[in-house]
């Protein structure tokens, strides 16, 4: 099965297979590290999120982008996640 891409003013996204949605929330994180984990549920997170693959359009930069339905999980999320 092709993956579909979203493409957005920011980023080119490639959404994982492990989404619960294909909702793009408003608040996000780039992650710089395109192949680090990142492990949503071991954050117990109250709101819905998703996580993408990206290219970041600007520079080009590749990551992974997460995007959060509440602006309270992002905060968790900058503070917990370290890269592997």
């Amino acid at each position: 099965m092709a993956t579909q891409t979203i493409t957005t003013e920011k980023y080119k996204l490639y959404p994982s297979p492990r989404n619960r949605t294909k909702d793009i929330f408003t608040h996000e994180v780039f992650v710089p590290y395109p192949y680090a984990l990142v492990d949503l549920d071991s954050m117990d997170l109250s709101g819905k999120t998703t996580l993408f693959a990206a290219c970041r359009l600007s520079d080009m930069k590749m990551g992974q982008v997460v995007t959060f339905e509440l602006a309270a999980d992002r905060a968790k999320f900058e503070r917990l996640f370290t890269p592997d």
